[in-house]
């Protein structure tokens, strides 16, 4: 279950990406939109709700979290983690073992947690397919857009929910090759939240009794 939830974390920030053709236009057009509508933020705040199932292990898994972001940085919250990332070191706090793992993530890892690095490289990975409108689950009129990986890889299918008027994500679907579904909800979303850069580093202040395990 752990996996699953670090994939599924990993998976929160996956909200943009890739355009080849003119059928997909008007999905290149929204997808652009919610990159600006990060850009233009001024930092925000988002609370979320994760479900996980695993169609292997037949185990399905729900919890609750917020997350915030600016630029390149953001800290992640669950009930047993919190990730601070400063736009190049990355500190996970596993609140049961209190042990803090530090790292530099490289290139690719940072594709999977990093929003801002996402949001600036969505031409790349998937294209995009405009699926129509729906409600997204805080009432809002919200576009639906699917990506479909341009190569074989762990995720198969994305499906997106962009709010219509502000242009920010209401909530993403994945499909991996694993088995493994995962929805994730935004029930709010702040925007100009603008921490400090030291919001988002580790103190060890905070956390006196924490082992701090570099991976570096």
């Amino acid at each position: 279950m752990h996996g699953m939830r670090k994939n599924s974390l990993s998976l929160l920030v996956l909200f943009l990406l890739g355009i080849t053709t003119v059928v997909a236009q008007n999905a290149t057009s929204i997808l652009d939109k919610a990159a600006t509508a990060y850009e233009n933020s001024n930092g925000l705040t988002a609370r979320f709700v994760i479900q996980t199932h695993s169609e292997v292990q037949k185990v399905s898994e729900s919890f609750e979290g917020t997350i915030d972001m600016k630029g390149d940085k953001f800290v992640l919250k669950t009930p047993d983690m919190i990730t601070w990332f400063d736009g190049t070191t990355q500190w996970s706090y596993v609140e049961r073992n209190e042990e803090v793992n530090v790292s530099t993530p490289t290139g690719e890892e940072l594709q999977m947690t990093n929003p801002a690095l996402l949001l600036r490289s969505y031409k790349k990975g998937f294209t995009p397919e405009y699926k129509g409108e729906s409600t997204a689950p805080n009432g809002k009129a919200a576009y639906d857009v699917e990506l479909t990986p341009k190569k074989k890889g762990d995720i198969t299918q994305v499906t997106l929910q962009i709010e219509k008027f502000t242009g920010l994500p209401a909530a993403i679907s994945v499909i991996a090759k694993n088995g493994i579904s995962t929805t994730i909800r935004l029930s709010k979303v702040e925007t100009g939240i603008n921490q400090p850069d030291s919001y988002f580093v580790f103190n060890a202040k905070d956390y006196p009794d924490a082992e701090i395990v570099d991976l570096r």
